[in-house]
Formats: structure tokens, C-alpha cells, sequence
């Protein structure tokens, strides 16, 4: 397989004309991280390939709707999360926290502004260190409300700049950083007993 970063990039301009061959190189190009993000949300390959496969036509169908205010591929990928969002609600196979739920898993702070109870120091680094420490984290995550679960997955996994992850999901970057930092708080608090030091 050739590496991507040597091939050349589709001609936006000729793909939102509907050049099949254009739409082709964008497809071979984005399939494999579109369905990894995609599959973090629906867990199932088979439904993970139906759900790309929607994404990209419905891409293709409704180009005419792209407003150049974001790169093609983060207006591709919006879809595409927003498609696997509607999948799990669909099939109801979410068992995730609530907001009150990550509200309790907040540190509290005393008079003077300082936590109440210091947490042990959490080095995100160590927690690839074994499959059992992955699959806790999975797990956790997976137990995130699907706002807070979403940015984890863009932010800290595919690591996409907070810029485009404002973009893919219509919110503002400061609401990404304010998700994105309760979500680590409640996944702290969730894996705390698994990886204290």
C-alpha cells in the first residue's frame, strides 16, 4: 500500500463537481481513520462498514451542501460521527454515565480553591502499558456521555487539533477544551483504583 502522504490529495474543486475519480482518491485515502473513528463509536466492524459506507455517500450526495468553512475531510468526518451518534442511540447499546454522573466525578475544591482530596498523580502513558489496561480505559470511555465520550475520541485517541474537533462537532473550541477536560476528570476518577501509583 502506498503511503498517503505521497499521494496526491483529491481536487476538492473537481470532487465537489462530482469527478468519480476524485471521490474514489478521497475514499482510498480516508477509509481506514474514518472507520476507526467510526467503529469507537458503533463497536461492531459490520455496522462500522455500513456506517462508512452511508458517510461517504451521503458526502457524496450532499457536496452541493459542503460551505468551504472547514476542510472537506472535517465536514466528512462530522457526518460520518454524527451517523455513528443516530447508530447507538439506534440500537440502544450504550450504557453510558449522565452528566450528574461526571458531575460527582469532578474533584471538589476546599475554601482556599485547592482540591479537597489530591489525587495521585495519572500518567496517561502508562496506560497502554497492558491489554488489560486498555481494555479498562475502552471500557471507561465507553462510559462517558456520548458529548464527552466524542471529543475524548477526537482529542486524545486520533488526536485531531482542538480547532477541528470544534469544527466536526458545531461547537466552539472552548467548549472542546471544557469537555475534553471534564471527560479526563470523570475517566481520572473512573480508572483511579486500576492505576494509582
Amino acid at each position: 500500500m502506498a503511503d498517503t502522504k505521497t499521494q496526491r490529495q483529491p481536487d476538492i474543486e473537481r470532487l465537489l463537481a462530482g469527478d468519480p475519480e476524485e471521490f474514489r482518491l478521497l475514499v482510498a485515502q480516508e477509509s481506514e481513520r474514518l472507520f476507526r473513528v467510526i467503529q469507537r463509536f458503533v463497536k461492531d466492524s459490520d455496522e462500522a462498514r455500513s456506517v462508512m459506507q452511508e458517510t461517504f455517500l451521503q458526502a457524496y450526495e450532499r457536496r452541493d451542501t459542503f460551505r468551504r468553512e472547514s476542510k472537506f475531510t472535517t465536514w466528512l468526518y462530522a457526518i460520518g460521527i454524527n451517523l455513528a451518534r443516530a447508530a447507538v442511540r439506534k440500537s440502544a447499546r450504550s450504557s453510558s454515565l449522565d452528566e450528574l454522573d461526571v458531575d460527582r466525578l469532578q474533584p471538589d475544591f476546599n475554601a482556599n480553591g485547592r482540591p479537597s482530596m489530591v489525587p495521585p498523580r495519572w500518567n496517561p502513558e502508562k496506560l497502554v502499558e497492558s491489554e488489560e489496561r486498555h481494555r479498562l480505559v475502552r471500557e471507561g470511555i465507553d462510559r462517558l456521555p456520548e458529548d464527552y465520550r466524542t471529543v475524548v475520541m477526537l482529542r486524545d485517541i486520533e488526536e485531531l487539533p482542538t480547532a477541528e474537533v470544534s469544527a466536526i462537532l458545531g461547537v466552539s473550541e472552548g467548549a472542546v477544551r471544557v469537555r475534553l477536560h471534564r471527560a479526563r476528570q470523570a475517566l481520572h476518577a473512573l480508572l483511579s483504583e486500576y492505576f494509582a501509583e
